[in-house]
Formats: structure tokens, sequence, C-alpha cells
């Protein structure tokens, strides 16, 4: 194994680092502050061709190995975890969907938009009582001739108020199971009986839309359907799979974040005469809080390196998603215990990588699911 990145991948991490600490970073309180779509710095990432990094260019994407996706991803997570949300929603999920799913017709009209981000992406799975249960949803999608009608609601969806393209699953056949999920192509600005319901107030990811989305009698033509009525079920496990290498890249980059802050608030802060870097406690929790950055660092390399080559990766990507996830919340509490009673204010940032850090534990996956999930494979494995 070659654990050195490529000039291309630093080439990438360095760019996007810089536009990190130049760009979002100075914004990440106010983001966090506010809780508005940050739309600008959505367009000045899309400019520098980060809306759409694993697609080929053909398709309006940079063309990017999934190894450099994850370390852009893991770079703008530092810097703010909305916008981790944001980008891995638009890309991960909606994009990847119509990237591995789609018809080259579908890919020019959806694709290529969502690449260039002159689109935003969003992906419409969950609902109020079939999140980890997905085969538990009920919205429907009626074939009509030559259209679907669509009738139902959707819940917890990242940029699903602000999304120009959502791929959306509904049941075609409400008696087949998980057999009878079909997915499509929603435009939110075109379809009538789109409807957002609202968006959550949560404990984190601000600057992320998290809306309830409804759909009356929502008529969509029989070409916005990906695939084969029937196939929606495994489209999204795929994607999901592949989804969870991101939000690994998304725990590694909130984590870091913590570190480095608590890095330097340990050498600045003195107690008894000396930085509190100085003592053992502390630096004991700076080393462990790096050790498990880097095993989840590796881990999510590993799942990303699987995918890169055709090969099954299940299993890893469940446990880099796993791992990395914990540590983050993990590495964000120490982060707050070693800056103390300043921790706990808003003075300071480390409050907000533990707010952000913890959804990383229940979307694409809880880390109740992908312990069965990797249960499971190492079962089927023996």
């Amino acid at each position: 194994m070659d654990f050195a990145l490529s000039a291309e991948q630093r080439q990438i991490r360095d760019m996007v680092a810089d536009f990190v600490d130049s760009e979002i970073r100075p914004r990440a309180a106010e983001i966090d502050e506010t809780d508005e779509f940050p739309a600008d710095l959505v367009a000045e990432m899309a400019d520098l061709g980060l809306m759409g990094m694993p697609f080929p260019d053909e398709y309006g994407g940079a063309g990017l190995d999934y190894h450099s996706y994850a370390i852009g991803l893991e770079e703008i997570s530092r810097g703010s975890g909305g916008l981790g949300t944001v980008v891995a929603a638009h890309t991960s999920l909606a994009g990847n969907m119509l990237y591995e799913f789609g018809t080259e017709a579908q890919k020019d009209e959806y694709l290529t938009p969502l690449n260039e981000g002159k689109d935003i992406g969003a992906f419409a799975l969950s609902e109020a009582g079939a999140g980890s249960d997905v085969p538990a949803m009920t919205t429907t999608a009626t074939r009509e001739d030559d259209e679907y009608v669509v009738d139902g609601g959707k819940l917890w969806i990242s940029n699903g108020s602000v999304a120009d393209t959502v791929t959306l699953f509904a049941k075609t056949d409400p008696d087949a199971g998980r057999k009878g999920i079909s997915a499509f192509v929603v435009r939110p600005e075109e379809d009538e009986g789109f409807v957002v319901e609202g968006t959550e107030q949560k404990l984190g990811d601000k600057g992320c839309p998290t809306a309830e989305l409804r759909f009356d009698e929502m008529r969509l033509p029989a070409d916005r359907r990906i695939g084969e009525e029937g196939e929606g079920f495994v489209q999204a496990l795929k994607t999901l799979n592949g989804g969870r290498i991101t939000i690994a890249a998304r725990s590694v980059g909130i984590a870091r974040a913590a570190l480095e802050d608590a890095l330097d608030y340990a050498d600045d802060r003195e107690q008894f005469d000396q930085p509190i870097a100085e003592f053992q406690a502390i630096k004991h929790k700076l080393a462990d809080m790096d050790t498990k950055v880097q095993a989840a660092k590796m881990l999510m390399h590993k799942a990303a390196d699987l995918k890169i080559r055709g090969e099954p990766y299940i299993k890893e990507a469940a446990q880099a998603k796993l791992y990395a996830s914990e540590i983050s919340r993990e590495v964000a509490n120490e982060g707050i215990q070693i800056h103390g009673g300043y921790g706990y204010t808003t003075d300071f940032a480390a409050e907000r990588y533990y707010r952000d850090a913890k959804l990383n534990e229940i979307y694409e996956g809880t880390s109740e699911v992908l312990r069965n999930t990797i249960g499971d494979r190492l079962r089927s494995e023996r």
C-alpha cells in the first residue's frame, strides 16, 4: 500500500485548505448563528470545481478520484460541518444516483448542471416512519399513461428547501415491499405539487437546510424515472454505501478542526506558570485525539481505495463511517474539556464542533445499523 498522496492529491488538498482558511473559517461562526444557506460560498466552491469532484469532465465534473474527493470534503468540513453536508448530499447522494443509474439524457440534463454548481441537489429517501426502515415508506408514485402521480412526504432532507434537482424514492408497487420502490428526478420549480413544509431547527449542521417535503398529486413525466420500476431500494443502498465514505470524511474534518483548536488553546493557555500543553493529562488527551483522527483517515481511504478498484466495499465503508463518526464526537468532546469553561461557551468554536459531530452518528446509517451491517458481512465472508 502507498500511503503517500500523489502530487495531484496534494494540490487538491492545498487548494481546498487555502479556500477554507480564507473564505469559510472566517464565516463559520456567522453561518452557525444565522443558519442561513451560504449561497455565495457554494457558488465560489462551484467555481473551484468542488461541486462535482468525483465525476467525469464530460458531465461537468472535476474528474477526481475518490481519495481526492474525500480529502476535499474533509477540508470543507474542517471549515464548516454544514457546508460539508451541503456538498456530500449534493454530490455523493443526488449526483451519484444520476451518475450510476441515470440515462445519458438524464446525465446531460440533470447531472451536468449539478456538477457545474448551477443547480443544487438533494436526495429524498427518509420519511417520518421510514428512516432506517426504508421499505416502510408510504410515498407512492402511481403510473397514469406517460406520467407518474406522486403523493406523500419526506423528512430530514438535506438541501431540500434549496434544491433545484431532487432524487426521490416512492413506491410504484405498494404491495411489493422493497421490490416495489422506484426512483425519480424531481424539479421543484417545474413540478406542481412539490411543497416545502418547512425546515428543521437543529442542534448543529447549520447552514445546510434540512427540509420536510410534501407531494400533492405531483405529476412527473415517465422519463424522469431513474432505472426500471422496482430498482429504487437497491439503488439507494448502493448510493448510501459510497456516501458513507464521505460522511467519514466530514467526521475527520470536524475532528481535525477540534484537535487543531485544542492544540492552539493548550499552547496559549497558562495555568500554574506554564502552558497547559505541558501537563501530562493534556498531552495524553491530545495524543489520543490525534491517534483517533489518523486511524479514521486510514479507514476512510481504505474504503475509497476499494471503491476506486471496483471491489466490494460495503463493510469497509460502514466501518469508516462508524469509527470516524464516533471518534469525531469523542475528539470534539475532549476539545471542550481542554478548553475548560471557555469550551462550554460560544466564544470558542469547540462547542460547535461537538454539535456538528453528533449528526455523523445518525444520518446515512446510524451507528446501530452500521454495526449490524458489519456483523452481517463478517458472517457472510467466513
